[in-house]
């Protein structure tokens, strides 16, 4: 397993064989895509190629408080690592436990005091919400016709004061006041450097990001870069005057998380097929498959049905049951008990009930543990949006490879066993099929 500091993410187990550093919004996250659709369809490769073998950070200029709010809002996953406030605050896991290394390094030669009492000096800032102001980090809008006299004042006074800082504008009215050791790039050169040091440097690693405020990202030595297709003027003029020649940075055709599985496909590094792409999963043959894959189609399916995407055909249920053993049991959050065929039965008469409506279903944290030569221990987060009401359940599954070829003959589900994840309780379990 990795060891960083005192942090262990159990899922891996050597050196990742991807690493995706990505900036959230209007980057991973397409807030002029009504459905998700971008974000589910990265979410549905992720959790059925990448999850059990790489590593996943989110790298934001959003403080805690508000990154906490758009993963209520977004479908989103839960990364590895989490990189916010503008890279002055490195979290692990999804406790998010913070990295105190990264706080000392931050320390040297600042003092929020003194930047708070030389910015108030300046009637063209606008100190942002409460909220994003942080220990290294102090945010301001100021207007873009403005912003650069601003900044080379600004930068002269606190430089005269004894403090080494940096200014990061970006989105055509944000500026933040950092350590000048601070900043999404130098975040990940820390990380790099911890994860070489203890003999697990990523294999690759890809750095997403569509502002100012992510080109650093893209200046960090042997490392994949792209700016989605909407990213803004000030990140393309950037990459025209620092990077045009460098073939290992790209400007995306798609936006937000499309540009992101597209960048996968263009550096060759791994699949970028999602599931989601897949449209019969019966025909579907694939050369190397995973629980998490099987975790991924199994739930996919259960989404297309009820909306109904699927054909209504009785080759779809035989597909289903002949996946699960005929022993094979469903406990539901609420403590009952059933077999998984009697589940897949109940299904059909629900077939096309979400047509038309907002619903959709997704995996996370899908982490397998081999318990057997053909039997895996799968742990997931399943959730479930319809309409407004959002639900969760942690689920534990038994899955078995299929006959003496092992997983590449796929897999049988012999039990799967839910709880609710607190908060994330559904109102109406009468509806709750899987």
């Amino acid at each position: 397993m990795i060891l960083i500091g005192t942090i262990f993410m159990d899922q891996i187990t050597k050196a990742a064989r991807l690493m995706i550093v990505s900036d959230l919004d209007h980057t991973m996250v397409d807030h002029h895509d009504p459905e998700n659709m971008s974000l589910l369809r990265f979410n549905a490769l992720w959790e059925s190629n990448y999850r059990h073998d790489s590593l996943l950070v989110f790298s934001t200029g959003r403080s805690p408080t508000l990154y906490k709010q758009l993963r209520k809002e977004k479908p989103m996953l839960t990364p590895d690592i989490t990189i916010m406030s503008v890279g002055t605050e490195i979290t692990y896991g999804s406790s998010m436990l913070p990295d105190d290394g990264w706080v000392k390094i931050l320390n040297q030669k600042w003092d929020r005091n003194v930047v708070i009492e030389e910015t108030s000096k300046f009637p063209e800032l606008t100190l942002q919400a409460e909220t994003e102001q942080r220990p290294h980090k102090v945010s301001f809008y100021v207007d873009k016709t403005k912003a650069q006299v601003v900044m080379k004042e600004l930068s002269s006074r606190l430089e005269k004061r004894g403090l080494d800082v940096k200014l990061i504008y970006s989105g055509g009215m944000d500026l933040d006041v950092l350590p000048q050791g601070a900043g999404k790039g130098q975040a990940l050169s820390y990380l790099l450097n911890k994860l070489k040091t203890e003999g697990t440097l990523p294999v690759n690693t890809l750095a997403c990001g569509d502002s100012g405020n992510d080109a650093e990202l893209f200046s960090i030595p042997d490392v994949y870069g792209v700016m989605v297709s909407n990213a803004q003027e000030e990140l393309l003029q950037w990459h025209a005057e620092n990077a045009k020649g460098n073939p290992n940075i790209i400007h995306a055709k798609e936006r937000c998380a499309a540009g992101i599985i597209e960048a996968i496909g263009h550096f060759n590094l791994g699949s970028n097929t999602s599931p989601r792409d897949v449209a019969d999963f019966v025909e579907c043959k694939l050369d190397h498959v995973n629980p998490g894959y099987e975790v991924v189609k199994f739930y996919l399916f259960y989404e297309r049905w009820r909306r109904g995407e699927a054909a209504n055909c009785e080759t779809y249920i035989a597909s289903l049951k002949a996946s699960c053993d005929p022993t094979a049991t469903f406990v539901f959050p609420t403590g009952v008990e059933k077999t998984l065929h009697e589940c897949i039965y109940a299904m059909k008469g629900c077939y096309g009930d979400q047509k038309g409506k907002q619903f959709r279903v997704w995996v996370d944290r899908v982490l397998s543990t081999p318990t057997g030569s053909n039997t895996w221990l799968v742990k997931f987060d399943k959730w479930e949006l319809s309409g407004d009401e959002r639900c969760c359940c942690v689920t534990t599954a038994k899955i078995n490879a299929k006959g003496s070829g092992g997983a590449s003959d796929g897999y049988t589900w012999v039990s799967v066993q839910q709880k609710w994840l607190e908060g994330y309780e559904k109102k109406d379990t009468s509806i709750w099929l899987f």
